[in-house]
C-alpha cells in the first residue's frame, strides 16, 4: 500500500509514551508529525530538551520475565517491537537483575532514531488547547508535567473533576498476603451500599497497646520532601497518614482507623481499638487498597510500619502510597477500551496522563495507542490485547477494571498504578500443582509458582495478539 496516501496522524508530547506512540504509527507505514514543547518551552523537571528523557530514576526494574510483571511488560514491549525497550536494550548499565540505562544514552538513542525516520517529522512547539480537529487523529501524551494551558483545554472537554493535577494514593495490597485468621469482612454497621453485600471491606484489628506501637513507629519513620516545584498540595481531605497522626495521639482513631461499627467475628465480645481497613481495588478482588492511608513515608518505611498492623505482618505490597504531583484524566470514564476520548472520537490518550505509573507502563500506553491509531488510519479492526497479557491487564485498569468508591463522596477511586500481577485475571482453577517431591506448598512458594504460571500464559497470549504463532 502506498504510504504516501495516509494523512499523518499527530502526537502531542515527545516523552517515553509519544516517542513509542510516534515509532508504532511509523512503523506501520503511517506518517506521523510528533509535537515536543521543550525546545521553546521548557518543564519545572527537565534538563534537556531529548525526547524520552528520564527524569526521576534511571531504572526500568525488574527484567525477569519468568516471575515479575515488570519483567513481562518489559518482554511483551519487545515483541511488539518497541523503540523504548530497543533503546534501553543498548543503552544498559549494571544493575543487577534490573534494567537500568545510561541517561544521556538512552535520550539520545530514541531522539536519534525519531530523527532519523523518514515518516517522523517532529515539530518543536507548544500545544496550547486540544488538537484541532482537522487533525482527525491525534494522540495527547504530554504526562504528568502537562502545560497548564492544554490542562485548562483538557478540563473545559472533559469536565472540571475529571482531571487530577496529585495523586493522594493509599498503599495497595495483594489479598492473598492478608491473614484472614486475624482480619474479617464486614462494612461499618453492617451497611449494604449500591452493590454491597455488608461485608465490603477487610479489617484489621488493634488493641491499645498495638495502636499506640503503630503511632509511635509512624511518627518517626522517614519521609520524603516535595520537590520544589510540586508545592505542598495538602488540604484536609487528603492529609498524610503520618500528619494526622502528628496532630495528635487519637487523631487516628476518630479519623481512618475509628472502630465504630464494626464487630470482630474471631473475637466479637472484645472491642478493637482500633481498626485498619482495606477496600476492594479492583474488579478480580485481588488487590485491597489501606483506607484513607495516602502517605509521604519511604517506601522502606511504609513496608515496616505498615507490617505492624494485625494481619499485614506478611502483606505484599501491589504499590505503596504517595503524594505528588501528577496530571492524569478520570480515564474509566473518559476513555474507551482502544484509549480514545468518548467525548471526541480520534483523539487518543496515552502514557501517565491516562493513569499508569511508571516509565515502562507509560511507554507500554504509548505503544498501545499508536498500533490503535495507525489501525484506524489504515481501516483496520482495532483489537484490544487479551486481558491474561501485561498489555491487557494495564488497558484494563485505566479503562475500568477500578471500583468506584460509593461511601466516600468526592473521593476520586481511581488512581494510577504500575503493572504488577494483582491486575492480571487469576489462573483457571488446578492449574498450581504441587511440584513432585515438595512436601510443603502454601505461602511463598505456591506465590512463585503462581506467578510463574501467570508469566508463561502472558507472553503465550501476547505473541498470538501479534500474531507471532
Amino acid at each position: 500500500m502506498n504510504t504516501n496516501s495516509f494523512s499523518p496522524i499527530h502526537v502531542v508530547g515527545g516523552g517515553l509514551a509519544g516517542s513509542e506512540a510516534a515509532w508504532q504509527i511509523a512503523s506501520a507505514g503511517i506518517p506521523v508529525i510528533l509535537h515536543e514543547m521543550r525546545g521553546v518551552r521548557g518543564t519545572d523537571a527537565h534538563k534537556t530538551d531529548g525526547l524520552a528523557e528520564l527524569v526521576c530514576s534511571n531504572s526500568f526494574r525488574s527484567d525477569d520475565a519468568t516471575s515479575n510483571a515488570v519483567g513481562v511488560i518489559h518482554a511483551e514491549m519487545r515483541l511488539a517491537g518497541s523503540l523504548i525497550m530497543a533503546s534501553a536494550d543498548r543503552n544498559q548499565v549494571p544493575a543487577g537483575g534490573a534494567l537500568a540505562v545510561d541517561r544521556d544514552g538512552f535520550s539520545e538513542a530514541v531522539t536519534e532514531a525519531i530523527e532519523k525516520h523518514p515518516l517522523i517529522t517532529i515539530v518543536r512547539e507548544e500545544i496550547q488547547g486540544l488538537p484541532p480537529r482537522e487533525w482527525d487523529l491525534a494522540i495527547i501524551a504530554t504526562g504528568p508535567l502537562t502545560s497548564p494551558a492544554l490542562a485548562a483545554a483538557i478540563q473545559s472537554e472533559t469536565g472540571e473533576d475529571q482531571l487530577a493535577f496529585f495523586d493522594a494514593i493509599a498503599p495497595i495490597v495483594h489479598r492473598d498476603s492478608i491473614d484472614m485468621d486475624i482480619c474479617w469482612y464486614q462494612s461499618r454497621y453492617d451497611k449494604i451500599g449500591p452493590g454491597g453485600t455488608g461485608k465490603d471491606y477487610i479489617n484489621c484489628p488493634m488493641d491499645e497497646a498495638q495502636y499506640n506501637a503503630f503511632v509511635d513507629a509512624l511518627i518517626a519513620a522517614d519521609t520524603v520532601g516535595f520537590k520544589e516545584w510540586e508545592g505542598t498540595p495538602y488540604f484536609d481531605g487528603c492529609l498524610p497518614i503520618e500528619v494526622m497522626a502528628e496532630r495528635g495521639r487519637e487523631t487516628l482513631r476518630h479519623g481512618p482507623m475509628k472502630p465504630m461499627g464494626l464487630t470482630n467475628a474471631h473475637n466479637p465480645t472484645v472491642k478493637p481499638y482500633a481498626v485498619v481497613q482495606l477496600r476492594q481495588d479492583n474488579a478480580l478482588g485481588t488487590l485491597y487498597n489501606m483506607v484513607g492511608f495516602q502517605t509521604k513515608l519511604k517506601y522502606g518505611a511504609q513496608v515496616d510500619v505498615f507490617r505492624l498492623i494485625p494481619g499485614l505482618q506478611n502483606a505484599e505490597f501491589a504499590r505503596l502510597g504517595g503524594l505528588h504531583r501528577n496530571t492524569y484524566i478520570h480515564s474509566p470514564v473518559l476513555l474507551d477500551r482502544t484509549l480514545t476520548l468518548k467525548s471526541r472520537p480520534g483523539l487518543r490518550f496515552a502514557g501517565q496522563i491516562t493513569g499508569c505509573e511508571g516509565y515502562v507502563e507509560s511507554a507500554a500506553i504509548g505503544l498501545l495507542a499508536g498500533r490503535f491509531a495507525a489501525a484506524e488510519r489504515k481501516g483496520e479492526p482495532l483489537v484490544a490485547p487479551p486481558v491474561t497479557t501485561a498489555f491487557g491487564s494495564l488497558l484494563g485498569h485505566i479503562t475500568g477494571g477500578h471500583l468506584v468508591s460509593e461511601d466516600e463522596p468526592g473521593r476520586r477511586s481511581f488512581q494510577p498504578m504500575n503493572i504488577n500481577f494483582g491486575l492480571f485475571p487469576e489462573l483457571e482453577p488446578g492449574s498450581i500443582v504441587r511440584p513432585e517431591g515438595v512436601k510443603r506448598f502454601r505461602g511463598k512458594d505456591k506465590t512463585a509458582v503462581k506467578r510463574q504460571l501467570l508469566s508463561a500464559r502472558a507472553l503465550r497470549d501476547c505473541t498470538s495478539w501479534l500474531g507471532r504463532e
